[in-house]
């Protein structure tokens, strides 16, 4: 039967969420350990809300500055200067409404219908959803799981590479597998741009939650002022600030009247409310970030603890991110399973298949809880598992 309501077909083709999908399905479900989305289970620091809270009492709410108003830009060009030890311009910084904004942002201004974008996978669904809105077309290369873990074989991501290649999407680390770059994988990806002349959307959003130091390799350790890098970032994870939707997009100054432009075609800017919360969260939020980086170091290790008992379990300690991206031995259709461990174990995780063709026969467990709640988690997955 014909559609009586004609759209376009790139918005006929996003892909549906299948992490909403478990999500919607277990969600009122009593005594659910809900580990299926990307956040904690703290909600944002006092100090933050009520930096919120002064701004709405002083009457800030009217329409502001596309690109973020002056404090935040600035503040948050201080902290990356500071946690990167090079100086970076508030000239680069764009406030967007969250960090999937921040993505739409970048992908409009590299690839549109015909053109294409590498994609590691298995990825954050949100790349070849953002992709496939915009017309573009995402091209998955296939991350490898063995003795080391997760990797990415930098030979691979040069094969796929086309004429009609625009861009790399690249995480690190990265979600849904904690994979990261080392810093020799880094140079190797911005040189591989650098010859075919491709930008770089980088997404180093778990930066801060690297368990073999203080912050994970980063693009800007390599980079020069000249490449085509666009870093798309959040205040969600390291400040508890989900539901706020705040971000930030880093990109060339030059191309700041063209960022302007389409945020103002997009959200009209960020309300000034949640952009004082951000400031305060910058200039405030160093120690909540420790604590919770060391929470989910402590949770990661119970679990791996806790799963290394359990033989069918298949997983790779992740050496950053707060996800345990795992497989079960003899189960290829992860996608049945999280509904079946919904009902049977009471724990919701989302679906390897929700990450592409990569993450068949994964799932995805968010391990940034309360330790009681992981150890707990791992019992009941580990009593489901050995039952099936």
């Amino acid at each position: 039967m014909p559609n009586p309501f004609p759209i376009r077909q790139n918005a006929l083709d996003a892909p549906a969420s299948g992490i909403v999908e478990v999500f919607d399905y277990g969600r009122n479900k009593p005594g659910l350990l809900p580990l299926w989305v990307g956040e904690g289970d703290l909600p944002t620091p006092a100090f933050i809300a009520e930096a919120a809270s002064r701004s709405l009492a002083e009457g800030e709410t009217f329409y502001t500055y596309q690109g973020g108003i002056p404090p935040l830009r600035a503040a948050i060009a201080a902290y990356l200067s500071d946690l990167y030890r090079k100086p970076v311009e508030a000239e680069r910084i764009f406030v967007t409404s969250g960090g999937m904004h921040a993505l739409q942002l970048a992908v409009t201004m590299t690839a549109g219908p015909g053109d294409e974008v590498i994609v590691p996978s298995p990825a954050w669904p949100n790349f070849v959803g953002a992709l496939a809105v915009s017309g573009a077309t995402p091209r998955e290369v296939a991350m490898r799981f063995g003795n080391r873990g997760w990797t990415l074989d930098i030979e691979d991501v040069a094969k796929a590479i086309t004429p009609r290649t625009r861009a790399l999407a690249i995480n690190s680390p990265a979600n849904p597998t904690g994979w990261t770059a080392t810093l020799d994988e880094v140079r190797a990806l911005l040189d591989l741009a650098r010859r075919h002349g491709l930008w770089i959307i980088a997404d180093e959003i778990y930066g801060r939650f690297y368990y073999d130091g203080f912050r994970a390799p980063s693009f800007r350790d390599v980079m020069t002022p000249d490449d085509k890098v666009m870093f798309v970032q959040t205040f969600s994870k390291n400040w508890a600030m989900t539901g706020w939707r705040i971000g930030w997009l880093e990109a060339p100054a030059a191309l700041g009247p063209t960022v302007v432009n389409l945020v103002q075609y997009s959200s009209s800017g960020t309300a000034v409310f949640t952009q004082r919360a951000a400031i305060a969260a910058l200039e405030g939020g160093g120690d909540f970030i420790t604590w919770q980086v060391e929470q989910a170091r402590r949770n990661r290790d119970v679990l791996i603890e806790a799963f290394a008992r359990e033989p069918r379990f298949r997983f790779a300690t992740p050496p950053g991110a707060f996800y345990l991206f795992f497989g079960v031995e003899g189960i290829k259709d992860t996608r049945k399973l999280a509904f079946q461990l919904v009902d049977e174990a009471n724990v919701g995780l989302a679906p390897g298949t929700a990450f592409g063709a990569g993450g068949q026969g994964y799932l995805r467990l968010c391990y940034l809880r309360k330790t009681e709640d992981i150890v707990e988690a791992a019992r009941r997955l580990s009593l489901a598992v050995g039952a099936l």
